[in-house]
C-alpha cells in the first residue's frame, strides 16, 4: 500500500459533517445525474423515466440504476456514505436484508434491525494504523536516504579502488613478463645441463648392460664347451633343444651348423657372432629345471580329512571345476612359468642398474636457480590472475542495478534467513534463493538472479530469480521476491502459489517513499 494511498484514505476518515441532498444510495460523484423533478436518464443510457420512479421498489433500467436506495434490482448496488470512515457500496440485495452491512446503519433503513453506528470507532482505528504505518514509511526513507549516501560514498570508493588496481595490473604485467625471460632463460641451461647427465647415465647403462652381456656370453660358452676344449661344436650345441630355430621340435644337425655360421665348431670369438641368436632361448644348465605338476588325475586323489571337514562334498568339486578353468585360462603364462628360465629371463633378474645418480653440483645449482625462476613467475602470474578477478568483480559491481539512486546496493553480497517448521528459506539480493531442509539434507536452487520484475511504474518493487533446480517432471524452480517498505532488512514469508513457482515477502527500507504530511490529511468535512 503506498504513502500515496495513506494519504487518501486519511483525507477521507477525518472529517466533520456537511449534507448535500440525493437520493439514497447515491454517491455523492453522481449527485449530477439524479435532479429531483427532472425525467431520469438510466445511466447506461437505456430509457429515460419520471424521476418519482426513481427508488420506487421497481426496476425500471436494465442497469439498476434507478434503484440504488432498494433492492429491487438484482445488479444494483447502494452506496454506504459511513461518514467517519472509508464509504463503500455494496450490492442492493443487502438492503434491509436485517444484516448490518454500513456502518452508518444506512443500509437498513426500514429492516427494524438494530444497528449501531460504529463508523467513527473504525474511523480511528484505521486512522491510527495508517498513522503507524506511514511513520514506518518516513524513518524507512530516512533509512533509505542513509542507505543512499553510504552508496555514492561506496561507488566512489570501488571507482578509485578500480582505478589503482588497473594501475597496478600494467605493473605486475610488466613483472609478469620480466620473470618469464629471467625463468626462460635460467631454463636453457638446466634443460642443457640435466640432459647431459641423462646422457651420461645412459651411457653408463649401456657400459654396463655390455659387460653383463659380455659375462653371461662367456659363462654361456663354458657351459656349451662340455668337453672343455676352448671349441663349441655342433654336438654340444644339440644339447640344448631350446635353440632350435624354427621350434618344431626336431633340431637337426644341419640347424646347429647354420647356427654356427656353417661351420663344426666356433671359438669364442666367432661364438659372439651368433650370441645375439640364441641369447634369448639359451636355458641355463645351472638353473634347477621346475617339477612339472602332476597330471588331472593326480589331482583327483582324497583330500586329507581336516579339509573336508572345511568344505561341504558337494562343493569340493564345483571348486575343482573352477580351479581347472583358472588353469586353463592362464595355461600360457603358467607354462612360461613352470618352463626353466631363460639367458633373457636371468638377465632380467640380474639386469639390476640401480637409479640414476643425483646430479652434480653445478647441475643442482642451476635446476634450483631455474626453479625459484619458475616460483617467481608463477607467483607474479597468479597475483595477475586475482587482480583480473578483482577488476572484473568491481566493474560488474559498479555497473550493476542497485536502483535508481543504488538504494539497494547494501543488499550487495548479503543474505538473509527465513526458518519455517521444515525448511529454512536463505535469500542472498542479485545472487540466488535456496531451500534447504531445517533437519538434515541437500541445499535445492530456487533461482539464480535474473531482473528486476515490478510493473512498469514501480519496477524495483519485484526480484526475480529464476533457472533454480528442476522439478521432477516439471519446470525449473523459479522466486519473485516482493519488496514492500520497512525498517528493518528481514524475510517475512515465503509461499508456493504454483507449482514450482515460489513467492518470498521482503521488507527493506531501499523501497521506502518519502510519505506526504499527515497534518494536511486531516480537513473537516463529511460525505453525507
Amino acid at each position: 500500500m503506498s504513502c500515496q494511498y495513506f494519504l487518501l484514505l486519511l483525507l477521507g476518515l477525518g472529517v466533520s459533517a456537511v449534507e448535500v441532498q440525493r437520493p439514497r444510495g447515491v454517491p455523492l460523484s453522481k449527485r449530477q445525474f439524479y435532479e429531483e423533478g427532472k425525467p431520469f436518464t438510466c445511466l447506461d443510457g437505456s430509457r429515460t423515466i419520471p424521476f418519482d420512479r426513481v427508488n420506487d421498489d421497481y426496476c425500471d433500467c436494465q442497469d439498476g440504476s434507478d434503484e440504488p436506495g432498494t433492492a429491487a434490482c438484482p445488479n444494483g448496488s447502494f452506496h454506504c456514505t459511513n461518514a467517519g470512515f472509508r464509504s463503500a457500496f455494496i450490492p442492493s440485495s443487502r438492503i434491509n436484508d436485517g444484516i448490518c452491512d454500513c456502518c452508518d446503519t444506512t443500509d437498513e433503513y426500514n429492516s427494524g434491525a438494530a444497528c449501531q453506528n460504529t463508523c467513527r470507532e473504525l474511523g480511528r482505528k484505521e486512522r491510527e494504523s495508517l498513522q503507524k504505518m506511514a511513520e514506518i514509511a518516513k524513518e524507512g526513507f530516512l533509512l533509505k536516504k542513509q542507505l543512499i549516501q553510504e552508496a555514492k560514498r561506496g561507488l566512489e570508493d570501488k571507482k578509485a579502488k578500480l582505478a589503482d588496481i588497473q594501475a597496478s595490473k600494467m605493473d605486475l604485467e610488466d613483472r609478469v613478463e620480466a620473470l618469464r625471460t629471467v625463468k626462460e632463460t635460467a631454463e636453457q641451461p638446466e634443460k642443457e645441463a640435466k640432459e647431459r647427465h641423462l646422457k651420461a647415465w645412459e651411457d653408463q647403462k649401456a657400459v654396463i648392460r655390455k659387460e653383463k652381456d659380455q659375462a653371461k656370453m662367456a659363462e654361456v660358452f663354458l657351459e656349451l664347451d662340455d668337453d672343455s676344449d676352448g671349441f663349441v661344436c655342433v654336438t654340444e650345441l644339440l644339447s640344448h633343444p631350446e635353440l632350435d630355430p624354427d621350434s618344431d621340435g626336431s633340431f637337426t644337425e644341419t640347424e646347429a651348423q647354420a647356427l654356427l655360421g656353417g661351420v663344426d665348431k666356433v671359438d669364442t670369438v666367432a661364438f659372439e657372432a651368433l650370441w645375439n641368436d640364441i641369447k634369448e632361448k639359451y636355458t641355463s644348465e645351472a638353473r634347477e629345471p621346475t617339477p612339472v605338476e602332476p597330471p588331472q588325475e593326480e589331482i583327483g586323489e582324497p583330500v586329507p580329512d581336516n579339509d573336508s571337514e572345511q568344505y561341504p562334498e558337494d562343493d569340493i568339486p564345483e571348486e575343482e571345476e573352477d580351479d581347472d578353468e583358472e588353469d586353463e585360462d592362464e595355461d600360457p603364462e603358467d607354462e612360461y612359468s613352470k618352463s626353466p628360465p631363460t639367458v633373457q629371463t636371468q638377465e632380467k633378474d640380474d639386469d639390476d642398474e640401480g637409479t640414476m645418480p643425483p646430479y652434480d653440483e653445478e647441475t643442482q645449482n642451476l635446476i634450483d636457480s631455474a626453479q625459484k625462476a619458475r616460483d617467481e613467475f608463477d607467483g607474479a602470474e597468479k597475483a595477475l590472475r586475482e587482480v583480473d578477478d578483482q577488476i572484473k568483480n568491481l566493474e560488474k559491481e559498479i555497473s550493476f542495478d542497485f536502483g535508481p539512486s543504488a538504494e539497494f546496493a547494501y543488499l550487495y553480497s548479503q543474505c538473509y534467513e527465513l526458518p519455517t517448521s521444515e525448511y529454512i528459506y536463505r535469500l542472498c539480493p542479485f545472487n540466488r534463493v535456496s531451500q534447504k531442509p531445517k533437519y538434515g539434507g541437500s541445499e535445492t536452487n530456487l533461482g539464480t538472479w535474473g531482473k528486476w520484475a515490478g510493473p512498469e511504474d514501480d519496477v524495483y518493487s519485484v526480484m526475480k530469480y529464476e533457472h533454480g533446480t528442476g522439478c521432477w517432471q516439471g519446470p525449473n524452480r523459479s522466486t519473485m521476491v516482493k519488496l514492500t517498505c520497512g525498517k528493518e532488512t528481514v524475510v517475512t514469508s515465503t509461499s508456493e502459489p504454483s507449482r514450482c513457482e515460489y513467492l518470498m515477502e521482503f521488507i527493506t527500507p531501499a523501497v521506502c517513499q518519502d510519505p506526504p504530511s499527515l497534518d494536511s490529511g486531516f480537513s473537516n468535512r463529511d460525505e453525507l
